[in-house]
């Protein structure tokens, strides 16, 4: 199917020749550029203050509030790139499927789909369903200046584990029953969700992101012949809708380190990579043609610095077997992480791969 895009605003000179986009076009960069996934959230005392009192999925439909905490990690880490304030759930819930999130649990959903009826929760989503993301990714696209806004979305299987299960699940009993009892049902259910997820990720490009991050979070948990017979199809179809604006695309799961050559396959220009495989056998994996995003382990930031500094050399030192290297964690900034740590090894990164 041939998709029709609305042009995506042209990011500014400066935002174009940033070192985080030079990065994942495989081009020279001045250093190597650095962000961390959940680099906005709980680690941050000036985040905990803003969202004091606000539901999760409601500080996700603010936009000044989601303007103000995208911005708190450029301000206090430096990173040269930000990432844009949500959650993987917030499309589904703007298409009216009963979900909340729940403190400590995560996404709580009243009514799993477990069969064929139960996709009639699954509506196309819409430009008008979302309007605060379109007018936050434009308050920031002019508060960032030269720095670079990731848009992002959860991926198909993801998001299907959820609203299968019926909330977060360490085995995916639920998930895997349906994808190899019912493969029609569980088709029918990942390409629903493809759409609305292409659709989540058109709506912030075209307010004005410039590179977008897909999340596989559980895909991990699949072998490599069950990912690309039953998730990688959806995957490429999301990645394949936004291909014509001409914006990076970024893929990422934990636990993949099976999956990398299969994901570098889906579409992305960048295939993250998880702390467990070292970025050199990453890139072996993955091929060429590609850049990298990663790794380093979220749990050495609460090791000495000289610590920190020596692993961050190792991820920086293997990063260079890539045609482009975007430093970040193996997974996702936790919540009781000193917030200087993260200033500190973003000054070590700049500092130690300055050209």
């Amino acid at each position: 199917m041939t998709e029709t895009h609305t042009p995506a605003p042209k990011p500014s000179a400066d935002v174009r020749d940033s070192a985080f986009l030079r990065a994942c076009r495989r081009e020279t960069v001045p250093h190597t550029p650095v962000w961390f996934m959940r680099q906005a959230g709980r680690s941050l005392p000036e985040y905990r203050k803003v969202r004091e009192g606000i539901p999760m999925l409601e500080s996700c439909m603010i936009p000044d509030l989601i303007t103000e905490i995208t911005l708190q990690p450029v301000r206090r880490h430096k990173v040269d790139a930000a990432i844009y304030f949500s959650d993987i759930v917030v499309p589904l819930k703007a298409i009216g499927v009963d979900l909340d999130i729940k403190p400590g649990v995560g996404p709580v959903v009243a009514n799993p789909i477990r069969t064929k009826a139960d996709l009639a929760q699954l509506r196309d989503l819409t430009p008008e369903d979302v309007p605060y993301v379109t007018e936050a990714v434009r308050q920031l696209t002019a508060e960032l200046g030269g720095t670079p806004l990731i848009g992002f979305a959860g991926a198909p299987f993801t998001l299907a584990s959820y609203l299968v299960e019926g909330g977060p699940s360490k085995n995916h009993e639920f998930t895997k029953a349906m994808m190899y009892g019912e493969p029609t049902l569980w088709a029918e259910l990942l390409d629903r969700l493809a759409e609305i997820t292409a659709q989540f990720l058109r709506v912030q490009i075209e307010a004005g992101a410039s590179a977008i991050q897909l999340f596989d979070s559980w895909a991990g948990a699949l072998p490599l012949q069950d990912y690309r017979a039953s998730v990688m199809p959806a995957s490429a179809k999301v990645l394949d809708a936004v291909a014509g604006y001409g914006v990076p695309r970024i893929h990422f799961g934990v636990g993949t380190g099976e999956l990398l050559g299969a994901m570098g396959e889906v579409g992305a220009d960048v295939v993250g990579v998880d702390w467990r495989v070292p970025l050199d056998e990453a890139v072996r994996r993955i091929g060429p043609g590609k850049a990298v995003q990663g790794n380093l382990d979220p749990a050495l930031l609460f090791t000495p610095l000289e610590t920190l500094r020596a692993k961050a050399d190792e991820v920086l030192t293997a990063g260079r077997a890539a045609e482009g290297h975007i430093f970040n964690l193996g997974h996702g900034v936790m919540p009781n992480t000193d917030p200087e740590r993260l200033t500190a090894l973003v000054e070590y990164v700049h500092e130690a791969s300055a050209r």
